[in-house]
């Protein structure tokens, strides 16, 4: 007789997700980490040496494969693997993990230890790995999404080899997509340009792709004719960009528009700006960050750039959103043509090397004011020559303290409004040498 359980169904296991059933089995079965795992790839290469499997952090986006890859790869080199969340474990269950490793280790067997998101752990935590990997007690596979070098200890970065997963690329999330339709048995029901919408989606996030994938089968009649781009939008909604105003997404991004102004390119420029504020960006931050390349890259040779770059500022802050963001494209692009000049940021920190290193030395007492009879018997201000008097309307004084000589920090390029900088502090050093 049926339990009341069976009778309600319950002691069935709910379907498998379609993403942990297209999970590779081998890692040969891996998509789109060929530099890692063809035959010439870096753990190919690591898993057939002499040496075997060392301790490596998996670094790269979401949904790349690094948790299967680290699974898959200790299957190959013969250990037992533990799997931890820097998220929810701590030193007590990390002890726990060392002890139990070093219990195998005595009847032979080696331990992969699987870390994910280790870039959550704190520095104690990381440190506590370094005994155990110096005496080989585990080896130590990480997975980050941030950047190793800023996230990480040192001292435990020396220890393993950091290995970069790519997003996947199109052709990669096309094969993962026909693994699902061959899973299904049946094509994904979608047009041939909805299609290509649902891997745009994805944003080369290979679990992304199945879950959207499996919620169009489930949303969607057998019988019915394949969709458009209007109704599969509908079904799965829209998939935030992958952008973390915090981390490495907004370094990257903000990088990549200041490089693109930088190299006089107004349509990249652009299209980062636009990920940017797509992605959640404070338009605020983008404003300051227009001001400083105002300034650094730009300064002399227009500027026009710096006002243009608070006039956007100030008008975002007028408008708001949405209309705001134009002042903001506006000032991209004007800063993008702009020409282009470093020399003004270059001259200030030569000045200010200069003035650490030089110390405190006192300007020369011909430019200084003799307020009192004392200082004018010193000599305060002796033989200053008022420039707007002369004929050149230049005097050719010395400005420097005498210990340290006339410098020359800024040298102005011969791009935009420096050109004509350059003759004119040329003519002034003709004039000077004239007077000596």
């Amino acid at each position: 007789m049926a339990s009341l359980f069976e009778a309600a169904g319950l002691e069935k296991s709910a379907p498998r997700p379609l993403a942990d059933r297209l999970r590779p089995k081998k890692l040969g079965d891996v998509i789109g980490q060929e530099h890692l795992l063809g035959p010439e790839g870096v753990l190919t290469r690591m898993l057939a040496s002499k040496a075997g499997l060392r301790s490596v952090i998996f670094w790269g986006p979401p949904g790349t494969g690094k948790t299967t890859v680290a699974r898959l790869v200790a299957e190959t080199a013969g250990h037992h693997f533990e799997q931890l969340s820097a998220i929810y474990s701590g030193v007590q269950e990390l002890r726990k993990v060392f002890d139990a490793a070093r219990d195998r280790r005595k009847i032979g067997i080696g331990t992969v230890l699987f870390v994910d998101e280790i870039h959550r752990f704190n520095r104690a935590q990381q440190d506590s790995f370094l005994p155990v990997l110096e005496d080989g007690t585990i080896i130590l596979i990480g997975a980050t999404t941030e950047n190793p070098s800023f996230e990480l200890n040192g001292a435990l970065l020396s220890r393993a080899t950091v290995l970069v997963f790519r997003r996947l690329e199109e052709d990669a999330l096309e094969s993962l997509l026909a693994r699902a339709e061959s899973a299904e048995g049946r094509p994904i029901p979608l047009i041939e340009e909805a299609r290509h919408q649902l891997l745009s989606m994805a944003d080369g996030d290979g679990r992304s792709l199945l879950n959207l994938a499996e919620g169009l089968y489930s949303g969607t009649d057998p019988a019915a004719l394949p969709i458009g781009i209007e109704e599969l939008v509908q079904i799965v909604q829209r998939r935030a960009p992958l952008y973390d105003k915090s981390r490495d997404g907004h370094y990257d991004l903000i990088s990549a528009l200041h490089k693109s102004v930088r190299g006089s390119d107004p349509d990249a420029a652009l299209y980062w700006l636009a990920r940017m504020l797509d992605g959640g960006e404070d338009p605020l931050y983008v404003a300051r960050r227009l001001v400083r390349m105002a300034v650094e890259d730009i300064g002399m040779a227009d500027p026009q750039a710096l006002v243009q770059a608070n006039a956007a500022k100030d008008a975002y802050d007028f408008l708001g959103s949405p209309e705001g963001e134009l002042a903001l494209a506006q000032a991209t692009v004007y800063l993008a043509v702009a020409p282009k000049s470093n020399a003004a940021y270059v001259a200030y920190k030569s000045a200010m090397r200069a003035a650490k290193e030089g110390g405190s030395l006192a300007p020369p007492k011909i430019i200084l004011n003799a307020a009192t009879k004392l200082m004018a018997k010193e000599g305060y201000g002796k033989g200053y020559i008022y420039d707007p008097d002369t004929p050149e309307g230049f005097s050719g004084q010395n400005y420097f303290p005498d210990e340290l000589g006339r410098q020359s920090f800024y040298r102005p390029t011969r791009f935009g409004h420096e050109a004509r900088i350059g003759e004119r502090l040329a003519e002034w050093e003709r004039l000077r040498k004239a007077k000596e």
